[in-house]
């Protein structure tokens, strides 16, 4: 936080809120203070976890759009702010570079012509490994990412192909597409960063270098043309494509179930999922182990209607009590 008051003071800026991490969401100031007082013309909510969902909730209650970058607000909070939405109109812009080029595409298309749409995985550092040959990795292999540079956090999702999983949920709740109907190709050079499967067969695809201004620039300039960027060099590039394997990546079909049953699932997914990779990254358990800590919350913690954020948060704490104690019983 000194870090925070410090940038703050040297870029004018008045307002400031802090919350602690670990899932806790209670801002200091209270995040209606805040919007009351800086009046913004846009959020942007780029923070990492179940921490992100309070604010998109409250920018969105002031009608304030808010550009996304918080994909677990819309996986444990989904059906919550559909209905903030629905009440004031508020805009919604996603950040995430395969949403990005999904709602750049959608918006060309007709509803009825979608026949799936498909993110782009670059696989991570661990592409064409089998189960068993991940059950040694590092914190240092996992971090290793071949593409993007990211967050710790980030990374490893990446890296277990559960972010890929979220992105699932998340695209389902921003384009009220079924599951069946979003796909997901690994695809190494992350140049294509999602298409959209027409009815006639024929693929649209959104391509452009994996460099996160693009998408961020889009984001906050929407509906404004975003601004320009370098053209992007065609020539002796490459575009490969594999099915994802979810036996050695289980967090993907985990993702895709939890979503699919709905209500707060994919909340306890989310929050199972935070816990098992902090502890990851704290070497004590293994990188196989992360899928085993969140299935185990799963079945623990029978999903509920995600009818509040009460509802949600408290799916999320208990979660998060299941997946500590599930890590508890693993073999050192």
């Amino acid at each position: 936080m000194t870090e925070m008051a410090a940038q703050a003071a040297e870029h004018g800026i008045a307002h400031t809120a802090a919350a602690a991490g670990g899932g806790t969401i209670r801002f200091d100031p209270d995040l209606d203070a805040l919007i009351e007082a800086s009046q913004p013309d846009i959020v942007l909510n780029a923070i990492v976890g179940a921490a992100g969902l309070r604010p998109t909730l409250a920018a969105l209650e002031h009608g304030i759009p808010v550009a996304l970058a918080n994909k677990e607000s819309l996986v444990a909070g989904g059906d919550l702010v559909a209905a903030v939405r629905a009440r004031t109109g508020a805009t919604l812009v996603p950040v995430d570079s395969e949403h990005s080029a999904l709602f750049q595409l959608l918006e060309g298309v007709p509803a009825e012509r979608v026949a799936a749409a498909i993110l782009t995985a670059s696989g991570g550092p661990f592409r064409g490994r089998a189960a068993d040959e991940l059950e040694g990795v590092t914190r240092a292999d996992a971090l290793r990412h071949p593409t993007w540079t990211m967050g710790a956090k980030i990374t490893i999702d990446s890296a277990t192909l559960m972010n890929k999983g979220l992105e699932v949920i998340e695209a389902h709740h921003l384009f009220d597409l079924p599951y069946d109907r979003i796909e997901v190709l690994v695809h190494p050079q992350s140049l294509i960063h999602a298409m959209v499967r027409l009815d006639d067969g024929s693929v649209l695809a959104h391509c452009g270098p994996p460099d996160m201004r693009v998408p961020i620039g889009h984001a906050l300039r929407h509906p404004k043309a975003p601004p320009p960027g370098e053209p992007m060099d065609l020539v002796g590039r490459r575009l490969d494509f594999d099915a994802a394997d979810e036996t050695a990546f289980p967090c993907l079909a985990l993702a895709r179930a939890a979503g699919i049953e709905g209500g707060t699932a994919p909340a306890v997914l989310n929050a199972a999922n935070e816990v098992a990779v902090a502890a990851f990254l704290d070497d004590r358990i293994g990188f196989m182990d992360i899928p085993r800590v969140v299935s185990a919350a799963l079945e623990r913690v029978p999903a509920a209607p995600a009818d509040s954020l009460d509802a949600v948060m408290a799916a999320d704490h208990r979660a998060r009590d299941a997946a500590a104690l599930t890590i508890e019983r693993v073999p050192a």
